[in-house]
Order: structure tokens, then C-alpha cells, then sequence
């Protein structure tokens, strides 16, 4: 007999008091009288993972986000308790355990200030529409805290008052505060009282971020299914919070060739062969720097992946070669649904071999998408990532594209409903099978991963490039983004800037924003203000949807092609400065752009601040976002800047207008700062170098800078074939000291370092080299303020 056929609502749940405790080398349990079990894990000193079950049982460990090379270990562990608590202290944190109902409050080791405490904290409710918890937690909001990151939300930095939802959705000409889109990054830094702390709520169920908007002074996060499974991470300082979660959830697995930071152009589509050859064509005739050509859906036949159109492409092999012969590299787009058509191989094989998704009851899950009906394949199986990353073979290995682009991978489905795969189908999920609702946010990142190795086999020795619309926290470690399909408009425009910072803050820092805009045509003042945001981001593309019109760099007349040339010219000549930026960013997780707030949290300023940011560590940049603008109000950080266009010097710490006509844009470089620059090329590796110019902005007291060079592409430097350069510049009233220690074991190509001081606050009257003095035109000072070095010199001093 039903007794009711509503559905039972019981509310939120407690775990209650604490019964019994148990440690086992860096994990303690505490058991509740109702069955919930807390269990701590100390990674690091500054790392505590919180697991709660509600069964007493835990499911089996599994995550796609964590990487097995993240570090772990600690130099202080000691357990202690009173009546009301326990008490587990690292040599960065005290975490203490209320006995009577399981709460967390979070200590600061040294002073013993309040980070972090419970509100309600976990808490569940049991779903008998899903028939499993939906789980939950809720935290104090602190006096005045901030919130940060959680991936490309298209909302203001700070997060204070806002609510979210992470599903990985296809969102088409998304707009400000369209939520969600693209990504699911549920890791998010709160700040209070000039310290920071993060935390990674590892669930790969649609989850929620609640910041204060619910309830004032409450944050909570929330999943419809999985586990309460988060990690706490504590810097005090922001940028240390970024780092070690991005250590956590993986640096990326390689460094990116020189040539995939150039400039890329791209278009829904460019076809055929013609079209094709004559942009590229152009570039060089127009002299406008660019390294990569892409080909959209239209290059295959029929929509079909890993196939070739013969009437538009009818000599692939041929076309990749003469582009890459004229500085091209060919990337190709490949999508995840595979066509049904038993005349299809890759369909067939698939088939054969069972390797595309199935619906609960049974028959293969099928959807439309551009090539009609399709399949799908299970990319959280390794074997379908195996299968997967060996269809390249064709494309890399003998036709020699030299990237891959995956798109629709959130994964997007036509014409339903909710716009992607049914909750009910299943999925493998590395042998812990599982229904959509688990697998759907890491879905991208499975297609993403595979396609990474398979270019990573057939590339090499060369470095794989994979790009990604779709991505879950630790995606980072095997591709680039893109923000997906913008709008041509000023607020666009806006809105890229600020999700790049954020995808940055979120350890994704490979990423960039359709220059221009996807959807709509921008006209000619829009594209050049968008390509002077873009030359700022780690990748650098523009794509447009081709519906509206042209959108290449000529395409808006010749005075528009010449703003855009002149920027495109500085991003090709500071591409040691980024290389160096990625260098550090892969090998100790430093994100690329830092917003104002990553930069000095001191500044309460600077907590409010979307347009300003940091690139790599000395350069201050921020895009004009309004049109027919002469100029722009900005906030300048602490410290003293120089105007990249003319050494004017600017002091921090106060918001200024800065004169900035449609051919400039507001960059400005920090005092002390020595960067790196190669000659314009029109693509990576044009001509030889020569020499490595180096631009020394003066500066009273001491500064640090660095450059990272290798062979640009390939794995030598894994071995240690690197060059790395640690500059020191000791400015005093009368000398300028540089300092130079060198490391790694490669030789680059160039004898010799020109070297440009900026600012100079007198004249040279003396130039010693390793304490003996040289002649002037031994190193060819002129008036300008130049001198050519060695580049093997250890101590250079200019004395007025």
C-alpha cells in the first residue's frame, strides 16, 4: 500500500556529537553518534582535506582534479584536546573539532587569528528524487571578506553578494552575469583582514557557490549529489593560495612551443583551399605578424571528424606544408559526436568496440549536432581515451597539423532541452561507473586530456597544442581555452578582461577570449581596442562566427590595420617576457595575469578593482573598454611606474587619468624592471636571433628580474638545456649595478645583449664590465642611453 505519493521533504540533517577518534598517519576520523564520519587529511603544513560521509562508509577515493605529482607532506603535526574540541596543528594552521556536532574553526599557526569557521557547517538533506544527499556547507563571512576566483564567471573580480552554479553549459552569446557557462571551477580565495585562504570543493555534481546573497553575513557551497569533499588552503598571501592549488590540481605538463603565444587567426570557417591561402597570404603582403591558421568545421566532410572535404581541401598534406613552409601552423577543430553512418570508420570502430555513451535502459545515447544524428564517446573510459588519442595519427603524424581544437565538448547537444546529454546515461568514469549527473562537468576535460595525448604521441618530439571550450578544475594540466562564443560589443569587451583574470586566479592561466567578438561584427574602434586587451592574454586568437562579416586585422580599413600591426609587433617582441611568465607559471604554478588584488592585497583598493591588471610580473595594463575615449581613468598599485610609451613616471597607490587615443593603450612598467625583447618577426623563428635586447627601467634601490629561453619547442629543456637568467639591479643615485647569474645548459643562438636604460637620472661618464672599465664604442653607447654587451657578463656597472 503507497501511503504517499508527494515527495518526502525531511529537511536539513546534523551530524551530532562525537564519539570516537582514530588517527592513521596523516588522517584523522571522528565518528558521530548518528554514523557521520569527518575525516582530515593533512597534505601540507598550509593543506587540510575535510571528507564527511553520512553512511560511515567512504566511497572509493577518485578525483580528475587532483594530480598524482601534487606536493604533499608537512614539517609539524600534533593532535591535543580539550572537553569541547579537538585540536590539530601544522606549522601554518590550528584546525579545531567541536566535540558536540563536528564544526571547523581555522587558526593562524603564528598569531592565532581567526581564518575560517563553520556557520552551520556540514549538513545534508537526504533526495529521494535522486535517491542519494544532496551536501552541504555553510561558513561565517568575516569582517569585510572578499571572495575570488571560480573560474570565467562574466561578472565583476570580487564575488561579495553573488550566488552561482557550476554546469558545464554551452552558452552561446552569453552576456554580464549569464550564469553558468563554459567552465565548472568550484575553487574560490576568500580575503579578510589582509590574509588570504581557498578553498577546492572537489565534486564534479552540479554545484553552487553562495556568497553572502542568501544571507548576509553567511558563504556556503552546495552539490546535488557526491561527496562533502573540500580542501582548505591557506597562503596567508593570495598568490601563494593560487599556487599551491594549482600544485594541487596540476601545473601544466609541459611548457607551450614559442610559436602557440604568437598570434592565431580564426573564423567559422575559412574554406576552401583558396580562402584559406589567400588571408594567409595577406599577412605576410600586410607584414602583421601571425603563426597560426585555423580551419572550422567546414574543412571536414560532412561534419565528420578526423575526415577531409576533397572538394575544398582536395591535397591536405600539401596545403599544411605550404602553409607551415610560409611560418603557418594548421589547427584543426574536432568535436565530440560522432555521426551515425555505417560508412564511417571512426562510427564503425566505435561501434565495434562499444565505446560511445548509453542511456540508462540500455540503447547508445544519441543527439544532434552539426553532423546530423550522432554518438558519443565515453571519454572517461581509458580505453575510448586510448582509441581516442590514436585517431590523430592521420592528422599530426602524416598531414602534420600542429593543433587541435575541441569545442562543444560541455558536451553540447541541438535542439533539447537543457542543451546536453539526459542525466540518466552512464558513464565509466575511470571503473567507477556513474550516471551524467557525476560525469557531466568533467566530460570536456576527459575529450580534452585525450586529445592531449594523442597529439603529445604524434607531435613529438615536437610539443602538443590542445585547446578546450569546456574544462573542470585540473584541465590546466593538458590544454589552453578560450572564453567561447562572446559577443561583439563593449561590455564584451569588458567582460574578457575580467575573465581572463579570473581564469588566471583559478589556476587556468592559458587562456584568452575570441578578439572582436564571436557573435555580431564590432566595427573598427572595438577591434582595435580588443586587440589591445588581447595581445595581454596568455593565448591570443581572434575568431569570429563569419555570419557578420570580415574580422582579420585589414578588415576595417588602413588606419585600423595600422594600430593593430603596431600591437601585434609588441606581443611578438615580448615573447621572451612571456615565455618567462609561462616558464614560472608551469614550473611553480604563478598565474600569467594577476589581478590588482592577487598583486598587493594590502591595498583594500584594490579589492574592487576589473580593469587593471599585471602581466607576468613588471608590466601594469588596462584596456580602454568605452567608446570614442581619449583616455581613461586607472588605478595605479604601489610603487612607481613608467609609461611604456614615453618614460613618464607615475607614482602608486591613487587612481589617475592616462591620455590614451585610439593608437595607444595604458601600459606602464615597474620601476627596477628588466625586460626581455626579441626583434618583430612575422612568426616564431622568421630569422635568426641575433640578440637579445633587454629595456632597464631605472630605479633607486633593488629589483629582480628573469628570462627563460630554450629551443623554443620540444623537450630538451626537460634535460636541462635551458638558459636562465637571474638579472639584479642595484640603482643608486650615481651608478646602476646589473647583476647577472646564469644557469641551464642550453646556448642561445645570439652573442650579445643590447641593453636600453630607461629613466637614467644622470649621465654616463664611466662603463665598467667585471671591474675593468671599457671604451665607450667597445659597446657602442649613443645618445640614447644604448649600450651591446657580452652576454656572458656577470657585473656591468654605468656610472654617472
Amino acid at each position: 500500500m503507497i501511503l504517499n505519493t508527494e515527495l518526502e521533504y525531511k529537511g536539513n540533517l546534523f551530524p551530532s556529537n562525537i564519539i570516537s577518534y582514530k588517527k592513521n598517519l596523516d588522517t584523522l576520523s571522528f565518528t558521530s553518534a548518528n554514523n557521520v564520519v569527518l575525516q582530515i587529511t593533512v597534505q601540507r603544513d598550509s593543506v587540510l582535506r575535510f571528507r564527511y560521509t553520512t553512511t560511515g562508509v567512504f566511497d572509493k577515493d577518485f578525483s580528475y582534479a587532483i594530480t598524482k605529482y601534487a606536493s604533499r607532506g608537512y614539517n609539524f603535526l600534533e593532535i591535543t584536546e580539550d572537553p569541547d574540541k579537538y585540536i590539530i596543528t601544522t606549522s601554518k594552521l590550528i584546525c579545531q573539532v567541536a566535540k558536540i556536532d563536528m564544526r571547523v574553526a581555522l587558526y593562524d599557526a603564528k598569531d592565532k587569528t581567526l581564518i575560517c569557521e563553520d556557520e552551520l557547517g556540514f549538513h545534508w538533506e537526504e533526495s529521494y528524487e535522486f535517491g542519494g544527499d544532496i551536501v552541504k556547507m555553510s561558513k561565517t563571512a568575516q569582517e569585510s571578506e572578499s571572495y575570488f576566483g571560480l573560474g570565467d564567471k562574466p561578472v565583476d573580480n570580487n564575488l561579495k553578494g553573488k550566488r552561482f552554479e557550476n554546469w558545464v553549459t554551452d552558452s552561446y552569446a552569453y552576456g554580464k552575469n549569464t550564469d553558468p557557462i563554459y567552465k565548472a571551477i568550484p575553487f574560490y580565495t576568500g580575503l579578510h583582514h589582509k590574509k588570504s585562504y581557498g578553498i577546492f570543493f572537489d565534486n564534479t555534481f552540479r554545484t553552487f557557490f553562495d556568497f553572502c546573497n542568501e544571507r548576509r553575513n553567511i558563504t556556503s557551497f552546495w552539490a546535488q549529489g557526491g561527496e562533502m569533499n573540500y580542501y582548505f588552503i591557506y597562503g596567508p598571501q593570495m598568490a601563494d593560495v593560487v599556487s599551491i592549488y594549482t600544485d594541487l590540481t596540476g601545473k601544466p605538463h609541459e611548457l607551450p612551443a614559442l610559436w602557440t603565444l604568437g598570434y592565431h587567426q580564426c573564423k567559422w570557417s575559412y574554406y576552401p583551399e583558396s580562402k584559406v591561402k589567400e588571408v594567409t597570404s595577406k599577412f605576410r603582403e600586410l607584414q602583421i605578424p601571425c603563426d597560426a591558421i585555423y580551419l572550422d568545421i567546414d574543412y571536414m566532410e560532412g561534419f565528420r571528424c578526423f575526415t577531409w572535404n576533397k572538394e575544398y581541401f582536395p591535397d591536405p598534406k600539401r596545403m599544411v606544408k605550404e602553409l607551415a613552409d610560409d611560418g603557418f601552423k594548421t589547427i584543426v577543430i574536432i568535436d565530440p559526436g560522432i555521426k551515425i553512418d555505417k560508412d564511417y570508420s571512426v562510427y564503425q570502430e566505435g561501434m565495434e568496440k562499444d565505446y560511445f555513451c548509453k542511456r540508462a535502459d540500455g540503447p547508445y545515447m544519441k543527439g544532434k549536432v552539426w553532423p546530423g544524428e550522432c554518438y558519443f564517446p565515453d571519454f572517461t573510459n581509458p580505453e575510448v581515451r586510448e582509441w581516442w588519442s590514436n585517431l590523430f595519427k592521420e592528422l599530426v603524424e602524416d598531414i602534420g597539423v600542429k593543433g587541435v581544437w575541441n569545442d562543444m565538448n560541455e558536451p553540447a547537444v541541438m535542439d533539447v532541452p537543457g542543451k546536453t546529454f539526459p542525466n540518466d546515461v552512464r558513464h565509466d568514469y575511470d571503473g567507477n561507473q556513474c550516471s551524467h549527473r557525476k560525469a557531466h562537468n568533467v566530460y570536456g576535460m576527459q575529450m580534452a586530456r585525450a586529445t592531449y595525448q594523442g597529439l603529445k604521441k604524434f607531435a613529438y618530439p615536437k610539443r602538443p597544442f590542445v585547446i578546450t571550450r569546456a574544462a573542470y578544475s585540473g584541465t590546466q594540466r593538458y590544454t589552453s581555452s578560450w572564453t567561447g562564443d562572446n559577443v561583439a560589443s563593449w561590455e564584451h569587451l569588458t567582460i574578457a578582461n575580467i575573465q581572463a583574470q579570473r581564469m588566471c586566479m583559478s589556476g587556468f592561466s592559458f587562456i584568452g577570449s575570441d578578439i572582436g567578438g564571436f557573435a555580431e561584427q564590432p566595427n573598427g574602434e572595438l577591434y582595435a581596442r580588443w586587440i589591445q586587451l588581447g595581445i595581454f592574454h596568455p593565448f591570443c586568437r581572434t575568431h569570429s562566427s563569419g555570419d557578420h562579416g570580415d574580422q582579420e586585422p585589414w578588415a576595417f580599413g588602413s588606419n585600423i590595420t595600422n594600430i593593430v600591426r603596431k600591437f601585434i609587433e609588441i606581443r611578438y617582441q615580448l615573447l621572451p617576457y612571456l615565455y618567462t611568465a609561462f616558464w614560472r607559471y608551469a614550473n611553480e604554478g604563478v598565474p600569467i595575469l594577476k589581478s590588482l588584488v592577487l598583486f598587493d592585497q594590502t591595498d583594500t583598493h584594490t579589492h574592487y578593482r576589473n580593469d587593471e591588471f599585471i602581466f607576468g610580473e613588471k608590466i601594469l595594463a588596462c584596456p580602454v573598454t568605452e567608446p570614442n575615449a581619449k583616455g581613461r581613468r586607472m588605478y595605479f598599485p604601489v610603487g612607481n611606474w613608467y609609461s611604456f610609451w614615453n618614460d613618464e613616471v607615475f607614482e602608486g597607490g591613487q587612481e589617475l587619468w592616462v591620455d590614451a587615443d585610439l593608437d595607444s593603450m595604458p601600459i606602464f612598467v615597474k620601476e627596477g624592471a628588466i625586460i626581455p625583447k626579441y626583434p618583430i618577426q612575422q612568426y616564431v623563428g622568421e630569422k635568426p636571433l641575433e640578440e637579445l635586447i633587454l629595456d632597464v627601467y631605472y630605479k633607486t634601490g633593488e629589483e629582480t628580474s628573469q628570462v627563460f629561453e630554450d629551443a623554443q619547442d620540444g623537450y630538451d629543456y626537460i634535460k636541462g638545456r635551458y638558459s636562465l637568467r637571474d638579472l639584479k639591479l642595484v640603482g643608486k643615485k650615481n651608478t646602476v649595478i646589473i647583476q647577472q647569474f646564469k644557469s641551464g645548459k642550453y646556448i642561445t643562438p645570439y652573442d650579445t645583449l643590447k641593453i636600453k636604460f630607461h629613466g637614467l637620472p644622470f649621465n654616463i661618464s664611466k662603463i665598467q664590465i667585471d671591474n675593468e672599465e671599457v671604451l665607450f664604442e667597445d659597446v657602442k653607447l649613443n645618445g640614447d642611453n644604448t649600450i651591446v654587451v657580452s652576454k656572458e657578463f656577470t657585473e656591468l656597472h654605468v656610472i654617472a
